[in-house]
């Protein structure tokens, strides 16, 4: 009987634990461009006069609550929806947007159909660069290249003087785990890239709003993680060896630094393999 209890009790705390209520949110970044959170993950999306401006819808649930929130705090339907990348965590919630048009990258719409993705696919794409006007106000569209995927962009309001850029750039935390399908060099490159953009504020699809000077940051990591683990492997080092000896010891304060940084060798050893 005691057992049983004490079995039913853990049954118990293990259901209240996935029943908490997501954390959703909706804040004023700058003017009229606001930052909408569902749990850890983030978008934000512009109001005009002629409706929404919106990215990453992340699920069907979020993408509701979102709708609900923006047609009864600001009385508009959202217009554009536009895709940072192809991953579904950021953007399976879609179809919820069954009357805006969908715009992302060609490559985002080629991986969507691919991967058999369940979201919406663009219905308008680009390849280098592309603008959306609604109600006066503009958005820019940037492919830097390849970095976390093949097909992320940055998404620049220029009068708001921000940028939304998804996985590909963190604020004061390291790169997600084991990088995986990510490209190097290629990614130096695209941070790069995103640094000759005119902003001043910089806001993740994870993690906290920050400016220029993280996003440097997050390039001098990475741009430090990739040539020290190209040097090692060169030398003949193994990655054991590696997850012993890469410290990046000036990236210490970095958010994930002790649960993170061997598995971003791990990742960049894999894939220096891979290039073999």
């Amino acid at each position: 009987m005691k057992r049983l209890i004490f079995t039913l009790c853990i049954v118990f705390v293990y259901q209240i634990s996935f029943a908490q209520p997501p954390t959703r949110a909706i804040t004023n970044i700058t003017g009229d461009l606001y930052r909408f959170q569902n749990n850890a993950h983030y978008s934000v999306f512009l109001v005009t006069e002629e409706g929404v401006i919106a990215t990453d819808p992340i699920n069907e649930a979020a993408a509701q609550w979102l709708k609900d929130e923006i047609k009864k705090r600001f009385n508009k339907a959202v217009k554009y929806v536009i895709y940072s990348h192809h991953h579904d965590d950021h953007i399976s919630g879609g179809k919820v947007f069954d009357e805006a048009i969908f715009v992302g990258h060609s490559l985002t719409k080629k991986a969507i159909l691919e991967e058999k993705i369940m979201a919406p696919v663009p219905d308008e794409t680009f390849e280098t660069t592309k603008s959306i006007i609604l109600g006066g106000k503009s958005v820019e569209l940037i492919y830097p290249g390849r970095s976390h995927s093949d097909n992320c962009i940055a998404i620049y309001f220029p009068k708001e003087k921000t940028v939304f850029a998804v996985d590909f750039i963190s604020t004061k935390r390291l790169p997600y785990r084991t990088l995986n399908n990510s490209y190097f060099p290629d990614w130096i490159k695209s941070i790069k890239k995103v640094e000759n953009v005119d902003f001043e504020i910089f806001v993740p699809g994870h993690g906290d709003i920050g400016t220029m000077a993280d996003v440097v940051e997050h390039r001098n990591y990475i741009e430090t993680l990739y040539a020290a683990v190209k040097e090692a492997k060169a030398k003949g080092s193994s990655l054991a060896e590696m997850k012993k000896t890469i410290l990046l010891k000036p990236y210490k304060a970095m958010g994930q630094y002790d649960a993170w940084r061997e598995m971003n060798i791990e990742g960049v050893y894999k894939a220096l393999q891979s290039q073999e």
